[in-house]
């Protein structure tokens, strides 16, 4: 049986990471099974509509980051109301979410895995525990493991992954303690997805 994680990336046919260490290894489910799921997963696949298109590469952000459909769309509210480009600055909002960030710093393997470690409280913002996930993290934030959560199970392999983790370029991390830092906003997206479709998506029903 297939969870419904895999089967989110077989009906997309792409890679979305919500494993990272098996989508990196020949048990990726779309190395082992590369058609959709369902009855009829051999058949060819129809032609796909615009908004089709646009709908699947929303739905790619949306299972990536792991967010609900009214989530997005605030986030989508947010970057609309403002004067910068609304595709960059949605994703620099998707990209700022704490648990994207912890993430990011290499303090989980998944963002799904990240969310938890804050929901459990085992995430520090400065001098403030912060257990909301869609906390914003803005430039000069230290993030780091709160010193009573170090001890816990699930950090057990933290300090030998950080060494030879490297994160994205607007983003700091001193391995030896644990802490992060925002450099800055985001910037260098690996834009894997085309945000442009998700911007002509919520652009018809979202006001």
């Amino acid at each position: 049986m297939f969870n419904t994680t895999e089967k989110k990336e077989r009906s997309l046919g792409v890679k979305l990471f919500l494993k990272p260490v098996r989508c990196l290894s020949p048990k990726c489910v779309t190395v082992r099974r590369p058609t959709r799921p369902g009855a009829h997963a051999k058949g060819r696949r129809g032609t796909v509509s615009e908004y089709g298109e646009q709908l699947r590469e929303k739905q790619k952000f949306q299972f990536s980051y792991g967010l609900k459909e009214n989530q997005l769309k605030r986030i989508f509210r947010r970057a609309l109301r403002n004067p910068e480009a609304t595709g960059k600055l949605f994703l620099s909002i998707l990209e700022r979410r704490l648990d994207n960030v912890v993430f990011r710093l290499g303090f989980a393997p998944s963002r799904s895995v990240a969310r938890q470690l804050i929901s459990h409280g085992h995430i520090m913002v400065g001098s403030h525990r912060v257990t909301s996930p869609s906390y914003l993290a803005r430039p000069g934030d230290v993030i780091f493991i709160r010193e009573q959560s170090r001890s816990n199970q699930i950090f057990r392999d933290l300090a030998s992954n950080l060494k030879k983790y490297n994160p994205p370029s607007w983003l700091k991390i001193n391995p030896e303690t644990w802490e992060g830092k925002v450099e800055s906003l985001p910037k260098d997206f690996e834009e894997s997805f085309d945000v442009n479709k998700v911007v002509d998506y919520y652009s018809k029903i979202v006001k």
